[in-house]
């Protein structure tokens, strides 16, 4: 195994593989079988038919294409570790967990207001490392990252908010085919498993202020980052 890979902690380190094996074992059905793994594994609208309820789980392993899952699988190889090394493998298990369903949540919901019966499927696993990205810049705030195509670094909470704000522009105004609720879904589920952790399961408003780890920020200040798609 490749040194890179084995120093990434447990829970990263198996999300990279699932996704990239679960890749290839649908090009590989698809050019060899002509098996498409999406007609069972990928997200369908309930309305429309396909739907089982194993989906909202598998989706979030699945991908359309190979750009698709490089974007998703490098954010979570830049921003999983550190969270993972802040909650332990079983927190954060299930945080990447919650993220997703909660995304799969949203849009199914979406669907089901708005187009009811329209033939549509949702893949990838988007709403997960959007959650992952939401808790990088809750949690490390301050942490200057460095963005392609923009020299100039910018606080992770700012590009959290920016990110939030566009993904919320392009689910409105439906500019592409990309599923924009199920990313704002991600980071809305969250957000709230992190409130009802930081406030000992009761719901509460957090508390203005730092709250985060400065040693640990420290230590990802020299990171450079590229967002995911």
């Amino acid at each position: 195994m490749h040194p890179i890979m084995r120093n990434l902690p447990t829970i990263t380190k198996n999300i990279l593989l699932i996704n990239f094996i679960v890749y290839f074992l649908d090009v590989m059905l698809q050019r060899h079988s002509g098996i498409y793994l999406t007609q069972w594994l990928g997200l369908w609208n309930i309305g429309f038919g396909g739907f089982h309820v194993w989906q909202p789980l598998t989706y979030m392993f699945m991908h359309a294409n190979f750009g698709h899952i490089f974007c998703n699988m490098f954010a979570v190889l830049m921003f999983g570790p550190a969270l993972e090394e802040m909650w332990g493998a079983r927190k954060y298990s299930i945080y990447y967990l919650v993220c997703g369903l909660g995304a799969a949540a949203v849009q199914l919901a979406v669907w089901a207001i708005f187009t009811p019966t329209a033939p549509a499927v949702t893949v990838g696993a988007s709403g997960a490392v959007f959650g992952i990205l939401l808790a990088f810049g809750w949690l490390f705030p301050d942490v200057k990252m460095f963005l392609l195509f923009i020299p100039i670094p910018i606080r992770a909470r700012v590009f959290v908010i920016i990110y939030a704000v566009f993904e919320l522009f392009a689910g409105i105004a439906d500019i592409d085919n990309v599923a924009h609720f199920a990313h704002l879904g991600g980071m809305l589920f969250g957000c709230l498993l992190i409130l009802w952790w930081q406030n000992n399961h009761k719901w509460r408003f957090p508390r203005l202020g730092r709250n985060h780890d400065t040693k640990r920020e420290q230590d990802y200040n020299g990171y450079h980052y590229q967002p995911p798609v």
